[in-house]
């Protein structure tokens, strides 16, 4: 089917080269960024991770040290006590939820996986509080594999840029995924999110101070602020 989007087509040489323009000034603009959730292991990330669901990297930071020196792994976490790991995780948000997924992911990789944390997308996404963007932070960052993280800023950002007409992660993923070379996929979840974070906010961004403003169409921007 032809693409209908003249600004965007993710197989156009062109696009692709400017988009390595538009990443290379992001990565060179955000040098320290990284994985802001501290852990030591893929056990201790995958509970981050699901820890920060609508909840700040910096809370979760503060709330993971007790809850990994009281359930330090997998089997420990499914034997848990609910309510003791409720009250350890209650300031990040949505605790009961979180709480009950955290056990389900323990029970899960203590019975299924010998208490690892499986590196298949497709065993990943079964367990309990995890889509594919917990996944993919799990397979880029504790596995090292090539992995396109979109949450909230990567969405917001990528749709500016005209990197895609998607607004459902799947789609914004598999678009990242056409137009971005591999090995820097999970590289950029990191720079986008910082940029999201520091730069190209939401509602209003601060594009007088952007590193790439001169390539950014901003579409979806108030123009008139």
């Amino acid at each position: 089917m032809k693409n209908v989007n003249k600004h965007f087509d993710p197989s156009n040489e062109v696009d692709c080269n400017k988009a390595l323009r538009v990443l290379g000034a992001l990565e060179l603009a955000h040098q320290d960024a990284h994985c802001a959730l501290h852990h030591e292991s893929a056990w201790q990330l995958l509970v981050a991770t699901i820890l920060s669901a609508q909840c700040t990297d910096e809370r979760v930071n503060q709330v993971t040290p007790a809850l990994f020196d009281r359930f330090p792994g997998p089997l420990a976490m499914c034997q848990a006590p609910v309510q003791d790991v409720e009250e350890l995780i209650r300031s990040t948000g949505f605790f009961r939820n979180k709480a009950r997924h955290l056990l389900g992911c323990g029970c899960a990789l203590a019975e299924k996986y010998q208490g690892q944390v499986p590196i298949r997308m497709n065993d990943l996404v079964q367990l309990p509080g995890v889509g594919r963007k917990t996944a993919n932070v799990i397979r880029g960052v504790a596995f090292g594999r090539p992995a396109v993280v979109v949450d909230t800023h990567v969405k917001r950002i990528a749709q500016r840029l005209g990197w895609t007409r998607k607004n459902d992660p799947v789609g914004i993923e598999r678009d990242l995924m056409r137009l971005l070379p591999r090995n820097r996929w999970t590289h950029t979840g990191h720079v986008m999110i910082f940029h999201g974070r520091r730069i190209c906010r939401a509602p209003t961004p601060q594009c007088s101070i952007c590193p790439v403003a001169s390539y950014c169409p901003r579409y979806g921007v108030d123009r008139s602020r």
